[in-house]
């Protein structure tokens, strides 16, 4: 008997394998796709949060290139020290961390469109599909070059092949490959063709139209970008973007609203919501000076002065003073340590707020105001006010864009001051208003490279697009800046050019990064200059 239901449990196994053709089916674990049953639709919004995420709050940049560039200022004591490595170019205790975020989230962004790309490039019906994974590598990938120079490009995203030690790549070899492969992807986005669903740009949902703008607003900026290294390619792919059709309206602008209560969380706004943040993180003199000489209708929009004493200060609720002409940047370079570098010793130091154990000494600085400190808040990756200041740019230096150079920048400046409205009611300036300041500020022929430059370093910095400032000034020279040279600086007292790789490349990747770093006029630190930085 036992031997009879030992037979029949085998036999019982083996029949449907007898009766059926489909084995496969049986052995795959129904709780996972594969790529013939995945839908590739859904890896966009992750790469497009990635890639945003990667330029956003401690992934790097407020603690790095927005106060580099002196957009924003921080005494940099108590809680928030690890502001030191933006302000006084001072390490601090997680600065290898730091430096590594902008690299793995990035490239994080990076794979996951690659990886989209490779499930839709032999499926016709997904061409959009597979060019808008085009473009997203390019836009991730620029954005780490443009960070830390020579980077794994040939042989990155490719780990499930077995490469998992690739070679660094030059900056201009792939600078010319991205230009070369965002030309292709852009020309051949289909609008007859079916539309990427998951679109997480405000306003796309999947519009061809706009995504073709896209890549060609972003093969305008890369073009841009090298006209010191590789004046030929600048000049040829600017007016290929031009031709091909480029952003025209502040609707046209890409950015990503966060959903923090689903994971998707804005790095600024959760920085800028952290008391220790909303007290130490200021809007720094130089760009309170620059907005106040022009009478910027956004300085009454991102800045307050917070009300009086130490709780006031550190409050996320607690509403300050927005009129324009109270405001006052802080310097740049100071501490609260009592030596010779204390708030206190600056020069026109205008005296704290509070009194006894609510005192403040940097109580009258400015700080940025409520519509920066949503978790939800937009991140922005490219705007049209962006777009036509570079034409404005191209125009000047003898590209054959189109339109005047007054134009472009008159166009540039309204929309950079209509974008902030993204950051919600409480930040819109209307396009009447815009318009008006626009005209009343025209563009100065005989300073023009200097003009539209400082222009789009506050336009990128207001709207917390700090790698974005921080490139373009480092192409540009613009706006001039004083360096910080403050005691134990990682920069000898210049400020950074780069960020070093991170650390584990050193030692995980040690031959490529070796070979990299050989390339580097002083080594793997944050004074080298990328390629196109001259």
């Amino acid at each position: 008997m036992k031997k009879k239901l030992i037979n029949m449990i085998v036999l019982a196994g083996l029949l449907p394998l007898a009766c059926t053709d489909k084995f496969d089916e049986l052995n795959t674990d129904p709780t996972k796709s594969s790529g013939e049953t995945f839908d590739p639709n859904l890896l966009l919004p992750t790469i497009q949060f990635n890639h945003a995420n990667a330029t956003a709050g401690y992934n790097g940049t407020i603690l790095f290139q927005s106060m580099w560039v002196q957009i924003l200022s921080s005494t940099t004591s108590g809680a928030a020290n690890y502001y030191s490595n933006a302000d006084k170019y001072v390490i601090s205790s997680n600065t290898n961390s730091y430096l590594a975020s902008s690299w793995n989230t990035g490239y994080r962004a990076a794979s996951l469109a690659y990886e989209m790309e490779q499930l839709t490039k032999d499926k016709p019906a997904l061409v959009n599909l597979t060019n808008i994974a085009i473009i997203m590598q390019v836009q991730a990938l620029a954005t780490i070059t443009d960070i830390y120079g020579d980077i794994p490009y040939t042989q990155a995203l490719q780990a499930k092949t077995g490469i998992t030690l690739p070679v660094y790549d030059t900056q201009e070899s792939i600078y010319k490959s991205l230009l070369a492969r965002l030309d292709a992807a852009t020309a051949a986005l289909n609008p007859a063709a079916a539309i990427p669903a998951n679109d997480s740009f405000a306003g796309y949902k999947g519009d061809i139209t706009k995504w073709k703008k896209y890549g060609y607003s972003l093969m305008l900026k890369l073009a841009m970008r090298l006209t010191k290294a590789d004046l030929a390619t600048a000049k040829t792919y600017a007016e290929k973007a031009a031709t091909g059709g480029v952003f025209t309206s502040v609707a046209d602008d890409a950015y990503i609203v966060m959903d923090d209560a689903n994971g998707y969380t804005n790095g600024n706004g959760a920085a800028l919501s952290t008391p220790a943040d909303i007290y130490q993180v200021r809007w720094s003199k130089v760009m309170i000076d620059y907005l106040k000489a022009g009478n910027d209708p956004r300085l009454g929009k991102i800045a307050e002065v917070p009300a009086a004493g130490l709780a006031a200060n550190q409050s996320i609720t607690i509403a300050g003073d927005a009129t324009p002409a109270n405001q006052l940047g802080l310097p740049n370079g100071y501490d609260m340590n009592g030596g010779a570098t204390d708030i206190t010793k600056s020069a026109g130091y205008p005296g704290g707020t509070g009194t006894g154990a609510d005192v403040t000494p940097i109580g009258k600085y400015s700080r940025p105001t409520a519509i920066y400190r949503s978790r939800s808040g937009p991140i922005t990756v490219l705007t049209y006010a962006q777009t036509e200041l570079l034409l404005a740019e191209a125009v000047t230096r003898g590209f054959a864009v189109g339109g005047t150079a007054a134009a472009h920048y008159k166009n540039g400046l309204s929309a950079g001051i209509q974008s902030l409205g993204k950051y919600g009611a409480a930040a819109v300036i209307d396009a009447a208003t815009a318009d008006a300041y626009a005209t009343a500020h025209p563009l100065d022929a005989a300073n023009a490279l200097k003009q539209i430059n400082e222009q789009y370093w506050a336009t990128t910095g207001i709207l917390f697009n700090f790698v974005e400032s921080w490139s373009n000034w480092k192409r540009s020279g613009f706006p001039v800046l004083t360096p910080i040279n403050y005691v134990g600086n990682f920069s000898n007292g210049t400020i950074p050019r780069r960020q070093p790789y991170p650390t584990t490349e050193a030692t995980q990747n040690s031959a490529n990064y070796n070979d990299a770093v050989g390339r580097l006029a002083s080594g793997d630190n944050w004074v080298s200059r990328v390629w196109w930085d001259k």
